[in-house]
């Protein structure tokens, strides 16, 4: 099975350490650094948990590199100050339809295979530039197959499956009955009814959203529904908030989400 997958990433640095006072000059915390630990996320995340999935994925993404650094106190597991940075991203520059030139496939992405070649488009759009509004109703309208988009943006296409969060849903211009929303602990809301989480210790959500969507690409792709691919995301972003950072599914957590 095969995915083109769109979207903003990157680069995810974790600085723990230990916080054993206040600063004198100020009411915030001194960290104390012990340790670093880098990761890619963002759309990187989604092709990385794709990829655990087996599947085979083409990606378009951001030459530019937005770097996220997370403090956080290890005791407590509380991030106590995340400072991003971000250059000016330059957007998707390709117009549809796309070239044809099939020795592109799996290549850097200055070339990209047509749309018969994919199974399902999936647009990562954390509204960092790279995806202009315009682009997302463009590629929309030039993909023929399954579409699911998991963005920032108000204005969305409705030829396809929206994943938000519960206030990005509030948010949104307008609804129809493809949208999935996730509700965090309550779980996954699709067209009125309600698919329960997983119960598990929450250590960290960072990234659980993109552990969502690939998981819903998977089992969509697997079962050719979204409501028997929800219980499938859902049992993954359990996973993933269970553990610390950016996490990636091992083939361990595939097996239990799947048997």
């Amino acid at each position: 099975m095969r995915v083109l997958l769109i979207g903003d990433s990157c680069t995810d640095v974790y600085v723990y350490g230990d916080v054993k006072r206040l600063n004198p000059e100020a009411p915030v915390p001194i960290l104390e650094p012990k340790r670093e630990n880098t990761t890619k996320g963002m759309a990187w995340n989604v092709f990385s948990n794709l990829k655990a999935f087996g599947l085979s994925v083409f990606m378009l993404t951001n030459e530019e590199k937005i770097i996220k650094t997370r403090y956080i106190d290890e005791k407590s597991n509380q991030q106590i100050l995340r400072v991003d940075n971000e250059p000016e991203i330059k957007p998707l520059p390709y117009d549809p339809p796309f070239i044809t030139d099939r020795s592109a496939y799996h290549k850097p992405p200055h070339k990209i295979p047509p749309e018969e070649w994919y199974d399902i488009m999936i647009i990562s759009d954390y509204n960092k530039g790279y995806i202009t509004q315009e682009k997302l109703f463009e590629l929309v309208d030039w993909f023929e197959g399954p579409i699911i988009i998991d963005s920032k943006k108000t204005n969305l296409p409705d030829k396809c499956y929206i994943k938000v969060n519960d206030l990005e849903y509030d948010k949104l211009e307008t609804k129809n009955d493809n949208v999935i929303i996730t509700r965090g602990a309550k779980g996954t809301e699709y067209q009125g009814k309600l698919y329960p989480a997983e119960k598990v210790n929450v250590f960290d959500v960072v990234g659980a959203g993109d552990t969502f969507l690939a998981a819903l690409t998977y089992g969509y792709l697997s079962h050719h529904s979204i409501e028997k691919a929800i219980p499938i995301a859902n049992r993954a972003a359990a996973i993933a908030v269970s553990h610390t950072g950016t996490y990636v599914l091992t083939d361990e957590d595939i097996n239990e989400i799947l048997f």
